[in-house]
């Protein structure tokens, strides 16, 4: 039987070259497909996740409208609830998500990956914030859709076959980009945001796979949601002066106290705050429901107006509006986003911190009769940003973005330099990668107890059912120092 001929090369060499070109490898458009199908489904995941946060909270107002007493008694209920449900295989969907995605992208262990990013937890993150924010907990769902970005990426990356540690980790890094730009419908703040925060450096090869992501994310949240900028176009700038007096004031003012907040979650092993880390160890639920009853009385104090993520409170004082949160409203929210977070429940920062920065910009501008108000609160809201988060770039970013507005760039950009220097006297480290460095030293301490053990049982031995239940011993005490994170 004569075998089949193959298919005569072309007679063009500029064309064969062309086709044999890396942009028509099979691999290529693979991993572009594969690319392209993740940033739908982070963008829909995210719309789909903004509209039940709203309907969420809603839920709660309509709770709320019938009792200011009901929090006392539902908060605490549902707080110790989360916290028990997430003690076992969920913990991982605790906290914000983000350092999750960054210690995934240091640690290139498969089984860590798996615990951190698999599909359940992206999808349990999902439903146990939206029962936080139906409680009224003063929570955000940027970090969680950063986490689920990173979680959709990397499962749909394996299931096209890529296995490669490194090929992973930019699907992980394309995936929270994508997240957040998609949370905040900020293109540009989701790819400085990745450089910055999550993977901590710049490399060329990042970059194609960075953009494309954001882009196609991009495309769809535009085509489902319109092109619309998240707290309202704010049409300010800070003329030369006197004025950049709210500068220097909101950098550090609003960092210091960023840089208090990021101290206050981390719940450091050493200081005044260690036992508190103690308590919530010992006894996790208990902890979370009396962490949910402060929160009610917080909110019974500030009439209500701290609960949730402070979108609409954030809203109403960078447009100026005629109903806004009282003058305590600042601080009454930095003191709920501490009591959230050390619930140990599911749930982001990002949105809760910038309320509370446009509350202090809102009241140090009360200062400064000669600065424009509404700049004053820009200010003041990306400086303590990024006072939590330890990333300036990336804050002035938001803030511009958020706003519609360009005219305040090297004034926002200052305040968030300065904020970032004075949060450092409370917070050396930024926050996410102080969370993500207690995860990734836990897994190495973890592995090398458990290959000290295999040595020390022998060959032989090193699977036998009691190495085994002494190394899920280690791990859920690992998981209980940090749960945190």
């Amino acid at each position: 039987m004569p075998e089949p001929s193959l298919p005569p090369k072309s007679s063009n060499p500029r064309l064969q070259a062309v086709l044999g070109h890396e942009f028509f490898a099979p691999h290529q458009w693979k991993r572009r497909i594969a690319l392209w199908s993740g940033a739908v489904l982070v963008a829909l995941a995210a719309i789909l996740f903004a509209k039940a946060s709203s309907w969420s909270y809603a839920l709660f107002l309509r709770l709320l409208a019938h009792g200011t007493w009901i929090p006392l008694i539902l908060t605490p209920l549902a707080f110790g609830l989360l916290s028990w449900v997430t003690e076992g295989r969920l913990r991982a969907a605790r906290g914000s998500g983000i350092p999750q995605a960054i210690a995934t992208l240091h640690v290139e262990d498969e089984g860590f990956r798996a615990r951190m990013l698999a599909l359940p937890i992206a999808a349990s993150k999902m439903a146990l914030t939206l029962i936080a924010l139906a409680v009224g907990a003063s929570i955000g769902r940027e970090g969680p859709t950063v986490h689920v970005g990173a979680g959709l990426f990397y499962s749909l990356g394996r299931r096209f076959g890529f296995t490669d540690a490194k090929a992973i980790s930019r699907f992980i890094l394309a995936g929270g980009a994508c997240g957040i730009a998609a949370a905040f419908n900020t293109p540009l703040a989701g790819v400085i945001f990745a450089i910055e925060e999550l993977a901590g450096t710049f490399e060329h090869r990042f970059s194609g796979l960075l953009l494309t992501a954001v882009f196609v994310g991009g495309v769809v949240s535009l085509g489902i949601m319109g092109n619309y900028a998240y707290f309202g176009t704010v049409q300010t700038d800070l003329p030369l002066g006197h004025a950049w007096l709210a500068v220097l004031l909101c950098g550090v003012i609003c960092g210091l106290l960023g840089g208090l907040f990021a101290r206050l979650i981390l719940l450091s092993r050493h200081g005044p705050l260690a036992m508190v880390g103690r308590l919530r160890t010992r006894w996790p639920v208990p902890f979370a429901a009396l962490c949910g009853l402060v929160l009610a009385l917080i909110g019974m104090l500030s009439h209500g107006n701290v609960y949730g993520t402070g979108y609409d409170q954030a809203r109403a004082i960078v447009q100026g509006a005629a109903q806004m949160p009282g003058e305590s409203f600042g601080v009454a929210k930095l003191l709920a986003n501490v009591v959230s977070y050390w619930a140990g429940i599911p749930g982001g920062i990002f949105s809760p911190a910038l309320a509370v920065g446009a509350g202090l910009g809102h009241n140090i501008a009360h200062f400064l009769p000669n600065a424009p108000a509404a700049a004053v609160v820009l200010l003041g809201m990306s400086a303590y940003l990024s006072g939590v988060t330890g990333a300036p770039l990336t804050s002035a970013v938001i803030a511009m973005e958020l706003t519609d507005n360009q005219a305040m760039v090297i004034p926002i950009m200052a305040a968030c330099l300065l904020a970032r220097a004075a949060a450092s006297i409370f917070s050396p480290t930024p926050v996410y990668k102080d969370f993500a460095e207690r995860l990734v030293r836990d897994f190495e301490q973890h592995q090398a107890a458990h290959a000290a053990r295999q040595s020390a049982a022998g060959d032989t031995s090193a699977y036998a059912e009691p190495a085994a239940e002494a190394d899920d011993d280690a791990s859920d005490d690992s998981d209980n120092r940090h749960s945190e994170a």
